[in-house]
């Protein structure tokens, strides 16, 4: 019994959470190949968020979960709007991002949600910090010692460790990325503005997760909640998109590799993500969920050097280890507050069993 506990508690939530990481890692690599080929960002947008509600709206049909709605509906309604606008927000500011920079930064600058989410939600009371208690202090240096490990990769790139076999010099080309690219017009790199978007971007995914776990506590049906965000948020992209993207033939899907990018990214990069972080969401927790995100420094370096034609450099290779102490401290924090929760949990339990005894054996004296 404990060990199948184990397994649906522990192992299965770690394995889709490393999934879902690989899954983010992938659509991200995709879009930047997508757009090296001409693929205007606002079409990209507009059709993944169109792919993820198509693919998620049959699931929420056949797997509805018999969960009534709060009370107040318009409430209810007005935060799953809220989260739509979020999630948009995320996706617009995180395209952007790769436009100026590359996955791998993406994934580097990642590594702030968990410290972006802790303070969220110690802010929010859906955590405490206990000073008197090692996990507390363990999360908090986890936390710090993530973000540090982040900068190292951003801040020191150091020598090249393994170079891309398949790019000649001096223009490092992948297996997705076109030779020469197509798109003449793509912004020149900015790593700084890059950077700037994709803060922004994890930003208002911390805040994406605290508002999904308050959803979900309320309606925990994980799928039906997720097809109705990617829902409202394709109605939300649709204008926007076609107003900043007035040339009609920038929408119309010519290469079959762009439409296979927009598909993986739509239906894995989004929907599957979303759906496993809610339901993780529901399961552990904002912490526990941001907390995986560190890995994907290192499926991104692996990714940009096989598909895209980037180089690995030593400060990935040093960040991406003291990335991971850090994410390990953090996931052992967590774990140390479940276990000191679980024996509060069987102490209460035992001692409000014994009450009633006690208080026959005083009637008896009496």
């Amino acid at each position: 019994m404990d060990q199948r506990r184990l397994f649906y508690k522990e192992l299965v939530p770690f394995a889709a959470m490393v999934a879902a990481e690989c899954a983010t890692v992938g659509s991200n690599t995709g879009f930047k190949a997508a757009t090296a080929r001409g693929l205007s960002y606002y079409v990209f947008t507009l059709y993944v968020c169109i792919v993820a509600a198509a693919a998620l709206i049959p699931f929420a049909f056949f797997f509805h979960k018999s969960a009534e709605l709060p009370p107040n509906k318009i409430s209810f309604f007005f935060q799953i709007v809220c989260l739509s606008a979020l999630g948009l927000s995320c996706q617009l500011l995180g395209n952007k991002g790769l436009e100026y920079s590359s996955p791998t930064l993406s994934s580097a600058i990642s590594n702030l949600i968990p410290a972006f989410t802790f303070m969220l939600a110690v802010f929010f009371r859906m955590e405490k910090i206990d000073l008197k208690r090692s996990s507390s202090i363990v999360k908090i240096v986890g936390s710090a010692v993530s973000i540090s490990g982040a900068l190292v990769v951003v801040l020191y790139k150091g020598p090249i460790v393994i170079s891309n076999p398949y790019s000649p010099r001096p223009k490092q080309l992948g297996l997705l990325y076109p030779n020469p690219p197509l798109d003449s017009s793509h912004p020149q790199p900015n790593w700084i503005m890059g950077g700037l978007c994709f803060v922004f971007q994890y930003l208002c995914n911390s805040f994406w997760y605290i508002l999904q776990t308050q959803i979900i506590k309320v309606y925990p049906d994980e799928i039906s909640v997720v097809a109705v965000y990617y829902l409202i948020q394709a109605l939300l992209t649709a204008p926007i998109c076609l107003i900043a993207e007035t040339d009609m033939n920038a929408w119309k899907l010519t290469n079959p590799l762009i439409f296979l990018f927009i598909f993986n990214s739509g239906l894995m990069g989004q929907s599957f993500v979303a759906a496993i972080h809610t339901w993780g969401l529901n399961l552990k927790g904002p912490v526990y969920v941001s907390s995986f995100r560190p890995l994907s420094i290192a499926i991104a370096a692996a990714m940009g050097a096989i598909l895209l034609g980037d180089d690995l450099h030593l400060g990935s290779i040093i960040g991406a280890i003291i990335i991971s102490i850090g994410f390990y401290g953090i996931l052992w924090g967590k774990a140390k507050e479940e276990e000191l929760k679980g024996l509060e949990d069987a102490c209460g339990l035992e001692s409000s069993s014994k009450a009633p005894l006690l208080q026959y054996y005083k009637l008896e004296e009496a």
